[in-house]
Order: C-alpha cells, then sequence, then structure tokens
C-alpha cells in the first residue's frame, strides 16, 4: 500500500492513524519507541500536523496506554470459561493478565510503565475492573466474606504483575515455558486460596 499522505486525512481520521501509529510503535519497542515525531513520520503527515489532536507526546501515550488496557482486559476475559464461578473467573483473568504480558511485552510494559498514563472514562483501569468483577462474584458464590473483599485487588494484582514481570525480565525467562507456565499457574492458586472463606469440614 502507498505511504498515506496528509491529505487522506480529515474530520478526525488523522487522530485514529496516529494512535494506531502508536499501538505499533510501542508494540515492537515498548514506550520508549512512541513519539509524536516517530508516528507522524509512520502515517507521513508532518509532525505540527499532529498537535492539532495531541497536546504532546504523553497525551498521545495515554490514549495509547488506554487501548491496551483495553486489549488486555479483553485477554483475561476470554480465559473465563462459559457459566463461570467466582474462582473460575478470578483464576481466568490472573492467568490471562500473565499471557497477555507474555504475547506482548511491548504493550505490556507500554500500557504499565509510563507514569503520565490516566485511567479510562470509567475512573480505573480495565484490567482492574475485571479483577474487581471476579472478585465481586467470590462474595456472591460465598468464597469471599464480604468484609475482606475491600482491597482484595491489591494483593491479586501484585501477584500476577510481579510474576510477568519476572517472566519477562527477572529469573523465570531462563525457565522453559511450561515449568514457567505451572508456576503461573501455582502463583494464581495460591492467591485465590488465600482468598477464600475457610469451609467446615
Amino acid at each position: 500500500m502507498p505511504t498515506p499522505t496528509r491529505e487522506h486525512y480529515h474530520h478526525g481520521n488523522l487522530r485514529e492513524a496516529l494512535v494506531t501509529a502508536g499501538l505499533a510503535l510501542a508494540r515492537t519497542g515498548g514506550p520508549s519507541a512512541l513519539t509524536l515525531r516517530t508516528a507522524t513520520r509512520d502515517v507521513g503527515v508532518s509532525a505540527s500536523a499532529a498537535y492539532r489532536h495531541f497536546a504532546d507526546r504523553d497525551a498521545l501515550v495515554d490514549v495509547v496506554a488506554t487501548r491496551i488496557r483495553d486489549a488486555m482486559a479483553a485477554r483475561m476475559q476470554s480465559f473465563e470459561p462459559d457459566a463461570a464461578t467466582g474462582r473460575d473467573r478470578l483464576r481466568a483473568v490472573g492467568l490471562g493478565y500473565i499471557a497477555f504480558a507474555r504475547e506482548e511485552p511491548g504493550w505490556f510494559e507500554t500500557a504499565f510503565g509510563t507514569i503520565s498514563a490516566t485511567p479510562g472514562a470509567t475512573g480505573a483501569p480495565s484490567p482492574l475492573l475485571a479483577l474487581s468483577a471476579a472478585l465481586d462474584a467470590l462474595v456472591r458464590d460465598g468464597d469471599l466474606s464480604p468484609e475482606q473483599r475491600p482491597g482484595a485487588e491489591w494483593p491479586c494484582w501484585s501477584a500476577v504483575h510481579g510474576f510477568a514481570r519476572l517472566w519477562l525480565r527477572g529469573p523465570l525467562r531462563h525457565l522453559p515455558d511450561d515449568v514457567a507456565q505451572a508456576a503461573a499457574e501455582r502463583t494464581v492458586d495460591t492467591v485465590i486460596a488465600g482468598l477464600l472463606v475457610a469451609r467446615p469440614a
């Protein structure tokens, strides 16, 4: 396909083209590769044209990071089986989070590695909303007490985020994939077991 030029963009199309270019840059190079100059070059417009849609690089990164977090949440929820229990849903979003990080390291770093990135319109990042919904289901099933529900997101998120980082850049990157995957499952299962209400013997 020919390289797009500025006459191809009107009625807001340039903004979406820049976001698409930003997603491609982040995917291959992480947040450091995402600049307005490179995005405009890849789209085929002048650098000054981008400023009609984004005040600066951080504004573009914010939008790209939000799109990535939405894609991550969709990946997490795709792991959920039909008619899933709260335990199934929590396990699915945990393993889905780690899988996304493993499959899309550049996007993963961009989604959570930028100070300027802001939550979406809902007021919270999409992966956190998916996690919260799974924890609420755990309460509805009677597997997590209402008293223990507030703040339960943080140990869960910390565990899977930390594991993902260890697999991408830490000592787990040297393990065979099947061994690391088994460790991921053990990590998620251990976190869930720590949340569950004790049942009478």
